[in-house]
């Protein structure tokens, strides 16, 4: 145990030592959330009578949730393509570290960032926008540690299909726009009709956005059922991305 915690450090601070020098990958990580959020706020000001949760509740729902597809998602897949064609990962693999460390260790430094902007969120975000505090604190952090280890494994899929860093922006694009406008990040599920509500609640981030409306808003604002639902449908998500990483993920460059 302590062997591996020794190995996911040292791989952590390699990766945090290597974002720092990316100027690219350090903005989306740090800076284009911020950005995010204040777009967020400003496009839900036309829906205002439409949302039962308010500008404030729905910024601070969908801030939390840009913040994890932002940090987590975006940058992770950059991240593990360019050690991938780097032939990091390969020189790896040869050492004492197994691959789920390899992996684990590479999303260290996003995952903590993302962590940390989403307590900045939740400490200041309800003084700046007038709003309560999370009323289940719990089923927030379930949530986002969910929704975390969700998207490392999608993000190692995605680099399946991603030849290089450069072509990264445009293979993470649709899941971004699909869990933007069906998961409840930039619109809110409370403005879509119900049938398509109800496909959308299978989508792959749609499970972690309902525990974190839920951390925000308390439990009676989705109900125990939906909750039920909502924590099954990551674990579900969570599975088939681990087996499909273990299944597809190339440690070595695409030729």
């Amino acid at each position: 145990m302590n062997a591996t915690a020794a190995r996911l450090t040292a791989l952590g601070r390699a990766e945090l030592t290597l974002l720092s020098r990316n100027r690219n990958n350090l903005f989306i990580a740090v800076l284009m959330p911020v950005l995010m959020i204040f777009l967020l706020r400003s496009s839900l000001t036309n829906l205002d009578g439409d949302l039962p949760m308010g500008i404030a509740g729905a910024t601070l729902v969908g801030g939390t949730g840009m913040v994890l597809v932002l940090v987590v998602y975006m940058s992770l897949v950059s991240t593990y393509v360019a050690r991938r064609e780097e032939l990091v990962l390969k020189r790896l693999r040869s050492g004492e570290a197994r691959d789920a460390e390899i992996l684990a260790g590479g999303a260290l430094p996003a995952s903590v960032i993302a962590l940390v902007q989403c307590a900045i969120l939740t400490a200041l975000g309800p003084t700046v926008l007038e709003a309560s505090a999370p009323r289940r604190p719990d089923l927030l952090l379930a949530g986002v540690l969910g929704g975390i280890v969700l998207l490392v494994a999608a993000a190692a899929v995605t680099t399946v299909i991603t030849r290089s860093v450069e072509s990264a922006g445009l293979t993470t694009l649709p899941f971004f726009l699909i869990s933007a406008m069906g998961s409840g990040l930039m619109v809110p599920v409370d403005t879509l009709p119900d049938p398509v509500a109800s496909v959308a609640g299978l989508l792959p981030l749609s499970g972690v956005m309902e525990l974190i409306r839920a951390g925000w808003l308390g439990a009676g604002a989705v109900g125990g059922k939906e909750l039920l639902g909502a924590g099954l449908t990551t674990v579900a998500w969570i599975v088939l991305s681990v087996f499909a990483v273990r299944k597809w993920f190339r440690w070595e460059p695409r030729r």
